[in-house]
Order: structure tokens, then sequence, then C-alpha cells
């Protein structure tokens, strides 16, 4: 369907769909200790079955324009992905997120998939303002969402209960006027 070139080291972005569930599966299984550190992402497909119920779930939300998942792939094989939430184009706004297996962080993979994404989202679909939530202890998370020049709008404390924790969740945003201004800045460098 696509395959977007990130950079000249073998990183892609790719449509992540249902005919991908076994590679899905050993990406999860290769990564579940470190993406389930703070979220659930994935936690519920532990087999074949499950991973296709996963995959199957976002290609609905696809359908149904809420949402959006995208694989990334390091020399053919998937490391992780980035993912649109709580799409609506009609009120201008969307949620994004991503999760990373080990092999696939310190590689800047998420923040130039993301900018491939919030592109998408700002110049195609008209979102006006893009979401970034984040554990406070997901010290990773929160420095793409920092990468993306994104402002952080508050911390609601103690929101997400994850095995047994309460975590702080922090809010991060950015306008598509203020994404139009950092792009541009970037395009001159």
């Amino acid at each position: 369907m696509y395959a977007i070139r990130l950079g000249d080291d073998g990183a892609e972005m790719r449509p992540l769909e249902i005919w991908h569930a076994e590679e899905f599966l050993a990406h999860l299984d290769r990564g579940r200790e470190l993406i389930n550190r703070f979220v659930p992402f994935g936690s519920r497909a532990t087999d074949l079955d499950g991973a296709r119920e996963a995959l199957q779930r976002y290609a609905d939300l696809r359908a149904a324009d809420t949402a959006s998942l995208h694989g990334l792939w390091l020399d053919g094989t998937l490391v992780g992905g980035v993912l649109t939430l709580n799409f609506d184009a009609a009120a201008g706004t969307c949620e994004v997120g991503c999760w990373l297996e080990p092999a696939g962080t310190g590689r800047g993979l998420v923040t130039r998939a993301m900018r491939v994404l919030i592109d998408w989202a700002v110049e195609e679909r008209g979102i006006h303002r893009v979401e970034w939530v984040a554990a406070s202890g997901n010290t990773a998370s929160v420095a793409v969402a920092r990468r993306l020049g994104m402002t952080r709008d508050g911390v609601r404390r103690e929101a997400h209960l994850h095995h047994g924790v309460r975590h702080d969740l922090e809010v991060w945003s950015l306008l598509a006027p203020e994404w139009r201004a950092s792009r541009e800045l970037r395009e001159r460098h």
C-alpha cells in the first residue's frame, strides 16, 4: 500500500494490517516488557488469534475514521509503530502515540515517523490540535513530545492505573500553526 522511508538507515513506516499478525506477535513477544511498562498496548495479543484481534480492532477504527495504525520497520523487521487515537476530523483534534521494542530505541524512529503522521493529520485532514499523553515516568515518550515541539499542557495526577501502580499522565499538545512554523524552521536548516 505504502512505505515511507524515514531516512538512510533502512527505516520505513508502513500500514500495520491484519495480514501482519504473525510478524506483529513476534514483535510484541520481543518487546513486551518494554512496550507494556507504562501502557497495555498489545498486552492481550499473546497468541496469533489475539494479534489478529488487536489488528482487526485498529482496522475497524480506521474504517470508522477514528484511529490509524502504522508500523515501523528497520531493515525489514517490525520494531514498533505510531498511531492516531480519538481522531475527530470535524472537531480538528486527535491524539498520537507510539510503541517500540528495544531494537528500535535510540534511533529517532518515533520522532521521524511522528513528523510524517502529524504532517498528514494537519495538512491532509485539517487537524488543528494534536495531543500526546504519556506517563510521567516514561521519559523516552516525554522526550519525543519535546522534540516534536509540543507544549506541556499539564499533568493528570495518578490518572492511569497500570500494573497496580497509579501513574501521573502528562498531556502535551501542538497546534497546527505551531506545527507549520516548526516545519518551516526545520526545512530552512
